[in-house]
């Protein structure tokens, strides 16, 4: 071959599109999707189609698993053995499927996520409800197509006598499309399927009658008919699934939650986990011990409780913290027409119904033409035995059979088949009575054929077939119930006061992001000194709250965390802590700017929120609380380029001070700020230089407080609020130091603080300088205030805080 011949000049977007559009049209179509008439995968009809052919059904003796497995890869799925394996499991596992398609000998697994042994143990073999999916398919009724290898026909749909889709349920996932159908109760699908024989043009509320909704395998509490309903009606909805629970009382004033039933695909070991790493983890008081006593005769987990503990109040703060109640989300899409559709129930009907019309016709057809050929060769033997010394005397003068049914065929008029059927005759079917069973062949045979035909010609007639046939399926295969219903979704209200039993503790927030709580006896043992801490880090938040309170940590990228305190690690006061990245994943280069400690959120306050650019905003304090704290969330809109600075508690009507890296500082009324939702990105608060950014926010509550500005040289200054009076928002603002020709100071931060606070100033060589706020000589706006630190020694300041032994509220 030639270099032109073996490569092609292609474009690399056409190449890859081309083959990425041909693979999502394969696992659409022949991988990840149910049929919307059987119900079944590829994968899954291949094996109940091999199953069938090797006559491994429900009436013969089981056969190892790894045989089926052989004839799946070698016939039919040229793919893994494990995936076929798999999907075999999954059709005997009584917790997936509302009705098994196999049944299996051998550990097929376990609720508990536990996999099945390997297939050379296991022994496997159709049920008999799969059996329904099979029948008639010799009759002519699915098309064959050639498989991978064009050595065997296979199916391309199975009969399906009864809905499977719908029964059983689906789910997969696939390029751009996934499909998640929950099982139902046998009885009330046939039944909605009847009535949609009856009345074509029926509704969904009117079907729902019928088929009330869902019935999983594993049982559990549906709520919300109304998103059932939607689902029904358009394809998709939503509703929840709730264990199956009962609270038992025990002696001495204890009681235990017993759980019974569990939503349809959790993980039972994993659910009971979960729940005792609540108990160890202390997030929730009052659990004694989790234990799995599940046997044979069915599920139970049991969930001991305290003494004169809420058990209630327990069950619902699990019912919200853990799978003991999940989301359903229908997403009905099947291969209808050889393309995903998006359907409701009617059309999942109707596609079902379709179908099984189609094959009773083709069935019929089918039956007809053997009735045909077998009341034609009936015929002949009759004509035959009318003239039988003849025909024998014909025969017996003949050289061979070919001859012999030449001869009779010439002489008598009978046709090839007949000839055949008479050469072929044995001697004892001579006998006089013979005739009379053949006339009642004949008679039956017509009798068939008229009824066939009627069935054929008349779609009344076609649907009392599959009526009658769907009602003796109904008598022989239904089950009762287990999935009970309601209508409403029930409200989960945890109360925090039953749950976490109020104590005081001590937590503290670091700049480097270290977090804990202590209990007040580790941290009066310590006399709340000797806190392990990092040269370069220093207390941002340290202060006594109860575990019923809550804390909200604010980062340099606009989000804020929401950490109740019972769920912050218990450390002792002398240990370092735990970094918060360890509980809630923080972006890189993120940091924790502020720490605000919250008792009450319906506290009629704003949290006030400013940024390097000059941003300020505020919000309510009542829209911070999450359901869900395992994330962060953005407390103020915050561009590229810009960082949060601050937060702060404030009541609303205060005045602000912002001063920024040059020197500037203006004061004004936060009534001059709309409080607006905590995703927005504030208005103008400072009006800065091209090259300055806003470093620090102080709020005045104490007007006999001073300000103390630091600077980057080590300088701090005390100043009266009288040097800065009230103002608009979104000005320049007034200069606070005396700008210097050479080596001019720089703000790096500013706080209000008494005469008797600790204020230190952080250096760049991690050293910190003391100093009491009151030993500070009072100065005016020009002034650059003393120098309190030795930059050449100790190096740049770069953050200026309060001790927080004496920090009030600021």
């Amino acid at each position: 071959m030639t270099n032109v011949e073996r490569f092609q000049d292609l474009p690399l977007e056409e190449v890859i599109g081309d083959r990425f559009g041909r693979y999502s049209k394969y696992i659409i179509q022949d991988r990840a999707l149910p049929d919307a008439r059987d119900g079944l995968k590829p994968v899954q009809r291949r094996i109940l189609y091999a199953m069938h052919h090797d006559g491994n059904t429900h009436e013969k003796a089981f056969r190892k698993a790894a045989k089926t497995v052989g004839n799946v890869i070698g016939n039919y799925h040229p793919h893994g053995d494990s995936s076929v394996y798999e999907a075999m499991v999954r059709m005997s596992q009584d917790w997936k499927l509302r009705h098994l398609m196999i049944e299996m000998h051998g550990n097929n697994g376990s609720i508990d996520g536990d996999s099945a042994a390997a297939m050379r143990y296991t022994e496997a073999r159709l049920s008999a409800i799969a059996g329904e999916m099979l029948r008639d398919i010799e009759k002519n009724t699915v098309d064959f197509i050639p498989n991978f290898d064009d050595t065997e026909p296979e199916p391309t749909v199975l009969p399906s006598k009864f809905p499977n889709l719908l029964v059983n349920g689906s789910t997969g996932i696939s390029a751009g499309y996934a499909t998640d159908i929950p099982p139902h109760a046998l009885h009330e699908v046939l039944d909605a399927v009847l009535l949609r024989l009856k009345k074509p043009n029926v509704t969904v509320d009117e079907l729902m009658t019928v088929i009330k909704g869902p019935d999983f395998p594993t049982g559990g509490i549906i709520q919300g008919t109304a998103g059932i309903k939607t689902a029904y009606e358009t394809g998709r909805g939503r509703f929840v699934i709730r264990a199956k629970t009962e609270i038992e009382s025990l002696k001495g004033g204890k009681s235990q939650i017993v759980v019974t039933e569990i939503p349809y695909e959790v993980n039972k070991a994993n659910l009971v986990k979960r729940i005792d790493e609540l108990r160890i983890d202390r997030k929730l008081e009052g659990i004694a011990d989790v234990r799995d006593e599940s046997d044979r005769t069915g599920l139970r987990i049991v969930i001991e409780l305290k003494k004169d503990t809420d058990s209630n109040g327990i069950l619902q703060y699990l019912l919200k913290n853990s799978d003991l109640q999940v989301t359903y989300n229908f997403n009905m899409i099947a291969i209808s027409g050889r393309r995903p559709t998006l359907m409701s129930l009617p059309m999942l009907l109707d596609a079902y119904i379709d179908h099984q019309k189609e094959i009773i016709t083709r069935r019929s057809e089918f039956d007809i033409q053997k009735a045909q050929d077998r009341l034609h060769i009936v015929e002949g033997l009759m004509k035959a035995l009318s003239i039988l010394d003849e025909v024998i005397q014909t025969i017996r003068s003949s050289k061979d059979k070919r001859d012999a049914k030449n001869n009779i065929i010439e002489k008598f008029g009978f046709s090839e088949i007949q000839a055949e059927a008479i050469v072929s005759l044995q001697l004892y079917r001579l006998t006089n009575t013979d005739i009379t069973d053949l006339r009642k062949e004949e008679e039956t045979l017509k009798k068939t054929i008229e009824e066939l035909d009627a069935i054929l010609k008349s779609d009344k007639k076609l649907t009392g077939v599959i009526r009658k046939e769907l009602t003796a399926l109904r008598k022989k295969f239904s089950e009762p119930r287990r999935s009970a219903i309601e209508a409403k979704i029930e409200e989960i209200k945890v109360d925090i006061d039953i749950l976490v039993p109020s104590e005081d503790v001590y937590v503290s927030v670091t700049k480097d992001g270290y977090i804990k709580r202590t209990s007040i006896r580790s941290y009066s043992a310590s006399n709340g000194t000797g806190h392990d801490m990092k040269d370069s880090d220093y207390m941002l938040f340290e202060g006594q709250m109860n575990t019923q309170h809550h804390l909200l940590l604010f980062t340099s990228f606009g989000n804020y965390l929401y950490q109740p305190v019972y769920e912050l690690p218990d450390i002792r006061w002398r240990d370092l802590g735990q970094h918060i990245s360890s509980i809630i994943p923080l972006e890189p280069n993120e940091e924790i700017v502020a720490a605000i400690g919250i008792e009450d959120f319906e506290e009629d306050a704003v949290i006030v929120t400013v940024t390097e650019n000059g941003n300020i905003k505020h919000s309510s304090l009542s829209n911070y609380p999450v359901r869900r704290y395992n994330r962060t969330f953005i407390a103020m809109g915050v561009r590229d380029g810009d960082r949060m600075v601050d937060a702060k508690l404030v009541k609303g009507d205060e005045d602000v001070i912002l001063f920024t890296h040059q020197a500037y500082a203006l004061r004004f009324s936060l009534s001059e700020v709309n409080v607006t939702g905590i995703r927005t990105a504030g208005v103008r608060g400072i009006n800065l230089k091209e090259d300055d950014k806003l470093v620090s926010i102080v709020v005045v509550r104490d007007t006999n407080a001073s300000i103390i500005v630091a600077t980057q040289r080590g300088a701090a200054k005390r100043m009266g609020l009288k040097e800065l009076e009230t103002a608009k928002r979104a000005q320049r603002g007034l200069v606070v130091l005396r700008e210097l020709q050479t080596n001019p100071h720089r703000v790096i931060g500013a706080v209000m603080a008494t005469n008797d606070e600790i204020i230190v100033l952080a250096t760049e060589n991690d050293e910190k300088v003391p100093v009491q706020a009151g030993t500070l000589r009072l100065v005016d706006r020009q002034s650059n205030g003393s120098f309190i630190a030795d930059e050449k020694k100790e190096g740049k300041v770069t953050h200026i805080y309060k001790d927080p032994k004496a920090i009030t509220e600021s």
